[in-house]
């Protein structure tokens, strides 16, 4: 037990010099995605400020990025600087690539106006956006700040990616609350998922840490609102549908159409006389 204040602050002195990793401020990722967002989608303009030019907030943006990076550098297998400016030179290839989704669910969802209403309020899009950038900072070996990333877009949206998971071109979240998808997941192109959707693993085990414990989702699956689907073994053909609640921990053929099967049974109403009950007062 720690019974006094100097006490206290002594033990957190030296708690400090046994932590493993030294991480940036969650503010300051949050600001260093939304900024990186504002530069790819000018769609949206803050009233309290003027906009900056292009080229200005594009350097910002890689000091920003550079300045994220130097706690974890002991734990970097390269500079601050040389994974930021190979993470620029992906940033084009990463734009494209968020042009698919876009145009994915603009094209697809009946209620979009526009590629402007898609990038600017679809969370699902927003969620996607950052799990590709966080993904790539995964790619060059940065530890916790990608992890950091996706969570801030999960606190924003309710969408849970990890930035480890594996996805292909035109991907679409439709509403997105509640979906989550696990470190090892592969999915493939033009895939699209309703909200409560979970790609999970069918246990948690530490001992599991390095195998594929996520399922494999192929090209052209639609996976409707609520669906379970678990498992590392778990592939879920090209081309198929699965249904709203479903639970799957078993693969299915390409082109199935997996679906919870219920029952309704249609109640007769009691025909009993409820006699009336006479109160003394």
């Amino acid at each position: 037990m720690i019974s006094d204040t100097s006490t206290f602050l002594e033990h957190l002195q030296t708690q400090r010099a046994l932590y493993r990793y030294k991480l940036p401020s969650r503010p300051d990722a949050g600001r260093f995605i939304d900024q990186l967002m504002r530069l790819m989608f000018p769609v949206t303009q803050d009233c309290r400020s003027i906009s900056q030019h292009v080229e200005e907030t594009y350097q910002n943006l890689n000091q920003q990025l550079v300045c994220l990076l130097q706690p974890l550098e002991k734990n970097l297998t390269e500079n601050p600087t040389l994974i930021t400016e190979r993470f620029f030179e992906r940033l084009p290839a990463i734009y494209d690539n968020l042009l698919f989704d876009a145009h994915a669910i603009a094209d697809n969802d009946p209620a979009a106006v526009g590629i402007e209403e898609v990038v600017a309020v679809y969370p699902g899009f927003y969620a996607i956006a950052v799990y590709r950038i966080a993904h790539e900072l995964l790619k060059q070996n940065v530890p916790l700040l990608p992890r950091m990333l996706t969570e801030y877009a999960h606190g924003q949206t309710g969408i849970d990616i990890h930035p480890g998971a594996q996805i292909g071109k035109a991907f679409f979240i439709d509403h997105g609350t509640g979906v989550v998808i696990g470190e090892t997941t592969v999915i493939g192109d033009n895939v699209k998922i309703y909200q409560g959707v979970t790609l999970g693993a069918t246990h948690v085990a530490k001992s599991m840490a390095q195998k594929k414990r996520h399922p494999t989702i192929e090209n052209n699956v639609v996976i409707y609102a609520n669906a379970t689907i678990l498992g590392g073994y778990t592939v879920v053909g090209h081309d198929s549908v699965i249904g709203g609640n479903v639970w799957l921990t078993s693969s299915v053929e390409p082109h199935s159409l997996v679906f919870h099967q219920h029952q309704t049974d249609v109640r007769l109403k009691s025909l009993e006389v409820i006699e009336p009950i006479n109160f003394v007062i």
